[in-house]
């Protein structure tokens, strides 16, 4: 007969309490089924593990296999608990890829209340652009994926919000004086920054502002600090503008209906982790117009 888990913890038991019935009372078990249990393990031994019928006093040999036996339970109930909290998405690990305005508006709020749920899990972010978070998705470097991404094929998509663009200068430029009544063709020979997203707006009067430009830059922290160094002006979604920088203006586009889509993709749900999972689920239902307005 092999040796059982629940042979190590009927030991255990009777050594650490000194007799059958505190054993069996703290397993919630019968003394005679410790006892039963205690007989097998020592036959299968060979050999006593207590020096009386008392059980009171282990053999020198019963000494040693109690050492071994809580240590290898010990590492037995790790276990279990470790898989029981991977299953419940208490423990495990996720990968978020996302653009670099959610990380700063949308996700806080997002992440503290998953945090707060699920303690145990650990959350590695990383800001990129959207077409390194697209890459990402697809060599397997994240699980999930906040950006303007198209319909990739074997993941499932989610909108979560889109805004308007606008062009982005520092305040005082001489297009925020009057911008209302500007169109395309009062931006020709203003130095333009270029950035990924400006292949989606596809209006034929911004094509030659976007073909004149001497400089394109992907990370929006940079772009906005060229664009407050006096470098250039650019077009960006209004969220990539945050409300901090009073020094800067956004100046919605009236001259075309394109807004920035941002959308969670991840593998299908039989794919995630239980972890990644449960984080998805968590942005899927967030109440995006009370974090982004």
């Amino acid at each position: 007969m092999a040796i059982k888990i629940e042979m190590l913890r009927c030991f255990r038991a009777v050594a650490e309490l000194g007799s059958l019935a505190a054993a069996a009372d703290h397993l919630g078990r019968t003394p005679s089924a410790v006892s039963m249990m205690l007989r097998q393990f020592e036959d299968h031994i060979g050999a006593p593990l207590f020096e009386s019928g008392r059980k009171s006093r282990l053999t020198r040999l019963g000494e040693m296999i109690r050492v071994e036996a809580s240590r290898e339970l010990a590492h037995f109930d790790r276990t279990i608990a470790n898989i029981e909290g991977l299953s419940r998405a208490q423990a495990g690990h996720v990968r978020i890829a996302v653009t670099p305005s959610v990380a700063q508006v949308i996700l806080p709020a997002i992440l503290r209340q998953f945090s707060t749920a699920h303690p145990g899990v650990r959350i590695d972010m990383r800001d990129t652009d959207s077409a390194t978070i697209q890459q990402d998705l697809l060599a397997e470097r994240a699980d999930i994926g906040l950006a303007t991404l198209p319909a990739l094929p074997g993941f499932e998509r989610h909108l979560l919000f889109s805004d308007r663009f606008g062009v982005v200068c520092p305040s005082g430029h001489p297009l925020a004086r009057n911008w209302s009544e500007l169109t395309w063709t009062d931006l020709d020979g203003v130095d333009f920054i270029t950035n990924g997203l400006c292949a989606l707006i596809e209006d034929e009067g911004f094509h030659p502002i976007r073909e004149a430009s001497r400089l394109n830059v992907v990370n929006t922290t940079s772009i906005l600090g060229l664009v407050r160094a006096g470098m250039g002006i650019t077009i960006l979604p209004e969220l990539a503008v945050m409300p901090e920088f009073l020094d800067l203006e956004f100046l919605p586009l009236a001259d075309t209906n394109i807004r920035r889509e941002v959308w969670m993709a991840t593998p299908p749900d039989t794919a995630l982790t239980p972890a990644a999972r449960a984080l998805a689920e968590v942005i899927r239902t967030a109440d995006i117009r009370k974090l982004h307005p």
